[in-house]
């Protein structure tokens, strides 16, 4: 739908409506549930181990360490001050006062074009990593990265 401004310019009306949903974040249904976008609900890539933020410029504002037991912790990327990656260690990331641990294999191996999970931490484009269960680290592939373990 078109519209005509104040200053006799022609505007398209969903634009606006795009632009302030985006800004409002997401709506709720009648039952309650969060309602996400077109846009929102295809925004990160699941790469099994960790998820992959799609957009060239996003960047996450917490990476959320989820346990195999259902344990989660949200940590803010701001509050990272280091990071190493050791292939025999695993990832070790420093924040404020806190070490996490991420051991497992294949964390530095190419599971996309251009999409790695040391490389994607560093640059704040993961958003989760999760814990593999037992079974599925047999059953994953050999190049696959598979987190056996979250130390926190």
């Amino acid at each position: 739908m078109n519209t005509t401004s104040d200053n006799g310019s022609k505007t398209d009306r969903s634009m606006y409506d795009r632009m302030f949903q985006k800004q409002a974040g997401p709506t709720r249904n009648t039952n309650g549930e969060t309602e996400r976008g077109p846009d929102e609900a295809d925004a990160t890539d699941d790469l099994g181990a960790f998820g992959w933020l799609r957009g060239i410029r996003d960047r996450a504002l917490c990476l959320e360490l989820r346990k195999k037991t259902g344990a989660i912790v949200a940590v803010p990327y701001m509050t990272i001050d280091m990071y190493e990656y050791d292939p025999t260690e695993g990832i070790t990331i420093h924040t404020a006062g806190e070490t996490v641990r991420i051991k497992g294999r294949n964390l530095n191996a190419e599971v996309q074009p251009m999409k790695r999970l040391y490389d994607g931490l560093v640059r704040a484009r993961v958003p989760w990593v999760q814990e593999t269960n037992r079974q599925g680290a047999f059953e994953a592939d050999k190049s696959a990265t598979v987190i056996e373990s979250l130390e926190w």
